[in-house]
C-alpha cells in the first residue's frame, strides 16, 4: 500500500504588527498512513510574510490550505521530501520491527 499524508496546522504565532495577527511561526504536523500503520512527526515553520507583498492575506481571510501552502513552499520539495521519509522509516519500523 502507499503511504497517504496529511498536514495539519496545529497553531499559528503572530505579531500585531505591521497589520493584526500577522503570522510569523506556524506550528503543525505531518501523518502519513499505510494501511494499518500510523505514524507523525511535528514540524516548526517560521514565516516572512511581505504585507506589502500583492500576494499578502489578511488573517481573517486565511484558510488551511492557504497556510499549507506556505508551509510547503518554506520547505521546499526536498524539505517536505525529508519529513515524509521519516514518517515511512517510522511505518517501516512498525511493519518490520
Amino acid at each position: 500500500m502507499a503511504t497517504t499524508y496529511e498536514l495539519t496546522i496545529k497553531s499559528m504565532y503572530t505579531v500585531q504588527q505591521p497589520d493584526p495577527d500577522y503570522v510569523v511561526n506556524v506550528i503543525w504536523k505531518l501523518t502519513g498512513t499505510d494501511g494499518q500503520y500510523t505514524a507523525s512527526i511535528d514540524g516548526n515553520t517560521q514565516l516572512t510574510v511581505d504585507d506589502q507583498s500583492p500576494d499578502y492575506i489578511p488573517y481573517s481571510q486565511l484558510t488551511p490550505q492557504i497556510v499549507e501552502g506556505w508551509i510547503e513552499d518554506a520547505l521546499g520539495e526536498q524539505g517536505m521530501a525529508n519529513y515524509e521519509a521519516n514518517v515511512n522509516g517510522q511505518i517501516e519500523s512498525m511493519k518490520n520491527p
